[in-house]
């Protein structure tokens, strides 16, 4: 009888560390990204795995794989084949939102845990140097008058870009709609397209775009953005400098984990998540390429995504790209 007693209670303590215990990574850890190896995301998402494994953030190895294809549709679709595993990432971009609200994707954005902010981009519209339109405010009077007069340059039909330029022109009373959009297939596309004087003008992401202005090859006419850029941009004023006081289309940047993840896996993750952003490294990082970085997580970083996509949502309706 004592024997069994002391049994039963061996059970009961060691259940009791078992259910103390935090949870952490038991295997490799892939950080999907949705775009080819070499850009600016998988440049980003192989910081976060440097900082994460020299730090001792994460003890178990971790692996980037990069998974282009369908405007991230192909990455967040993998994400989904991983429900309940707390050992896949996806380092999504605002596309998460566009591919469902125009029906790319059949899942909604909530059926993954959001992890971490990591950081939030902005939009900037601009045109070549040697360009007539000195300002935005010139840009928005030649609109006016002829609205196909002017060919934009962008990677994502209703993309966060595009948004933020639907927004800017109706501001200024102009019809979106009739706005002349080129989809390119990269950045770089674009900018040879810009340079080389086929299109007049781009909608295209602050921080990819200040290396051009820096050295002399477009002028950039205003930021959708809530504030000025430091550095080199400092000069370019945002929107509502300008007179086009529109709400600024954030280009964000975060982490998610797959669907079904415990609340001890999503808490493990939103503290080692926690602990890179808040590195030198990460900083410095974010500081050199000119985006923000505002510490939203739990409760905080959900409201930000719901106030995101009903957003967005509200302008592709309006544009006629979603119903």
């Amino acid at each position: 009888m004592q024997i069994a007693v002391v049994i039963a209670l061996g059970f009961i303590v060691a259940a009791g560390q078992a259910w103390g215990q935090e949870w952490r990574p038991e295997r490799q850890v892939e950080l999907v990204v949705p775009t080819a190896p070499g850009g600016g995301n998988d440049a980003m998402a192989r910081l976060m795995q440097r900082i994460m494994q020299e730090r001792k953030i994460v003890a178990s190895p971790v692996l980037v794989m990069n998974k282009p294809g369908g405007s991230q549709a192909l990455s967040a679709t993998y994400l989904t084949q991983q429900a309940g595993s707390p050992h896949h990432l996806l380092f999504a971009t605002a596309t998460l939102f566009t591919n469902q609200i125009q029906g790319r994707t059949k899942f909604p954005y909530t059926d993954f845990a959001p992890l971490g902010l990591a950081y939030i981009d902005y939009s900037a519209i601009m045109v070549p140097a040697n360009s007539p339109v000195r300002t935005m405010r010139e840009l928005v009077e030649r609109l006016k008058a002829e609205p196909e007069s002017v060919a934009f340059s962008t990677v994502a039909l209703g993309g966060t870009s595009h948004a933020a330029l639907a927004q800017a022109v109706k501001a200024g009373g102009v019809d979106p709609r009739r706005l002349k959009m080129v989809v390119y297939k990269t950045s770089a596309e674009a900018w040879t397209a810009l340079m080389g004087g086929h299109i007049q003008a781009s909608i295209s992401s602050v921080s990819g775009s200040a290396a051009q202005v820096v050295a002399g090859n477009i002028r950039m006419l205003a930021i959708a953005g809530p504030q000025r850029r430091a550095g080199p941009l400092a000069d370019v004023p945002t929107l509502k400098e300008t007179g086009l006081d529109v709400p600024g289309v954030a280009t964000w940047r975060a982490i998610f984990g797959a669907k079904g993840i415990t609340p001890a896996q999503a808490r493990y993750w939103e503290d080692a998540l926690a602990k890179v952003f808040a590195s030198d490294e990460w900083q410095e990082r974010v500081t050199k390429d000119n985006v923000q970085a505002p510490v939203l997580r739990g409760k905080e970083l959900v409201k930000y995504f719901e106030e995101q996509y009903a957003f967005m949502r509200g302008v592709l309706v309006e544009l006629a790209l979603a119903q």
